[in-house]
């Protein structure tokens, strides 16, 4: 018996693309892209962009000049190595940024202040007002295209209820504003107008006004058309006595091969078993989900259906749901089932043969951490993937390593259905990890099937109504 592993590989860092047609223009750095080619729906996207405000009392002025310092040049003073100057709004995304008429600039009225201040649930009064004064502006929904809210630090009792609420102001008001087709942007006082480094903040709030405005910044340059790509999340809302039922939500969204998924499912799921706070849905509900899935693809590519499907949800698929999931997607030629692990113990070392100076001698550890997009099979339906770890080509360095903290942890991918070498389903993951676009980052922990539909289900359970119809990704980001 032995305990040596098998052979580990590394995958290539995955190219972005920035224009629908030139095939010239992709990129692996993502802002860098961005200012060398523009973004890859520039023709999409309607100029100016117009930016309805809710701010408090006599603070109009604050958001006012963050909207200036959109268009302005910035120098990072952090992340130096990754992060490039902010160029500005325009040069960016070749649109421009506006406020909206004065109709739509809103500010609360002095005497919520003290009615705040007085409140014994801060966080109720708080939602309450911004929520009247989001549909009033609603009825002006032609007059602007993104709101901003402005949150100052003072107001910070209200942002999270108690335990027992299970409050949490931004997931409340993009429950309510997502039903009503409005993109909104929370502008908090610590996070963006105070915060020290002006150009994280303007990428930041830049690339997630530009994609809640309808935009697509980028997408990926490698992929197989005929892939796409499931993400499953469940949020399991509280029961409301002690006897009273669990309600499950599902959402499902679907990603096309090139990584844009601007649209998900969501509903109540009916026959569903939960087992420590994890739903598994029975054989006749995966069914229903993964068919309102794949039709939601086919709606988009004029009714054909992919010749491969893979599903990816955080939990193992149960026998039930796998037969689910076959019979909803036989039409597929090939489905790829997988289990995404963010938590495992496994770790780590590089270790650098190179270093030693004697003949023979051991290697030694290597000065930066494993690299991303290694790939190690640790059983016949395991593998570790590190989508975290060191980075070539970045900087000048030539070693970039994101956080540049800690030892990168992997996540496990484990199938449950689907064969051959894994290197297909871990470069797709690899892939799917720079696909967020609320974030500056070069590459998230998660692909982005499970980081956006966690988030999803994580403000859908506060919505009191589903719909029927589709919900876009815009109004939830």
């Amino acid at each position: 018996m032995t305990s040596s592993l098998s052979r580990h590989i590394k995958l290539p860092e995955p190219r972005l693309s920035f224009h629908a047609e030139r095939a010239s223009d992709v990129h692996i750095h993502p802002l860098e892209g961005l200012i060398e080619f523009g973004p890859y729906s520039r023709q999409l996207v309607p100029s100016p962009i117009r930016i309805a405000t809710i701010a408090p009392f006599c603070e109009s002025k604050r958001l006012n000049g963050f909207l200036r310092e959109l268009k302005e040049k910035q120098t990072p003073k952090e992340r130096r190595e990754y992060l490039p100057d902010w160029p500005g709004f325009e040069s960016v995304f070749k649109v421009q940024v506006v406020p909206a008429s004065e109709a739509c600039r809103v500010e609360l009225d002095k005497e919520f202040e003290a009615e705040f201040e007085k409140s014994n649930a801060p966080h109720v009064t708080l939602s309450d007002r911004l929520l009247r004064e989001l549909q009033n502006l609603q009825a002006r929904r032609s007059e602007y295209d993104v709101v901003f809210v402005y949150l100052p630090t003072r107001w910070s009792r209200g942002f999270w209820g108690t335990e027992l609420d299970d409050f949490d102001l931004h997931d409340h008001l993009k429950a309510v504003t997502a039903t009503r087709a409005i993109p909104l942007q929370i502008i908090r006082e610590d996070r963006a107008v105070a915060y020290s480094c002006r150009a994280s903040v303007m990428w930041r709030i830049g690339l997630a006004l530009y994609a809640k405005a309808g935009g697509v910044p980028w997408k990926l340059a490698e992929a197989d058309p005929e892939t796409a790509y499931i993400g499953i999340s469940y949020a399991v809302r509280a029961q409301t006595s002690a006897q009273g039922a669990r309600f499950v939500t599902c959402c499902s969204q679907v990603f096309d091969a090139d990584g844009s998924g601007l649209e998900f499912v969501a509903y109540d799921a009916r026959e569903v078993e939960v087992l420590r706070d994890n739903p598994y849905l029975s054989r006749s509900e995966m069914f229903r989900v993964m068919t309102r899935s794949l039709d939601l693809y086919r709606r988009r590519h004029a009714g054909r259906s992919p010749l491969r499907m893979v599903v990816h949800k955080s939990t193992e698929f149960k026998q039930d749901e796998i037969e689910g999931c076959m019979e909803a997607l036989h039409l597929c030629e090939s489905v790829d089932l997988l289990q995404i692990v963010d938590d495992v113990p496994w770790r780590a070392v590089k270790m650098d043969q190179s270093a030693s100076t004697a003949a023979g001698a051991k290697a030694v550890a290597a000065r930066y951490p494993v690299e991303r997009g290694t790939l190690l099979e640790i059983g016949p339906r395991d593998s570790l993937l590190w989508l975290h770890g060191a980075v070539r080509g970045i900087d000048s360095s030539n070693t970039y390593f994101q956080g540049k903290k800690g030892t990168p942890r992997p996540i496990r991918l484990v199938r449950h259905a689907g064969h051959g070498p894994w290197d297909d389903n871990a470069r797709s993951a690899l892939a799917l990890s720079k696909m967020n676009w609320n974030n500056d980052s070069l590459y998230d922990p998660s692909p982005v099937t499970m980081s956006f539909a966690r988030v999803l289900a994580r403000v859908v359970k506060r919505m009191p109504i589903l719909g029927s119809s589709p919900y876009q990704v815009r109004f939830f980001m």
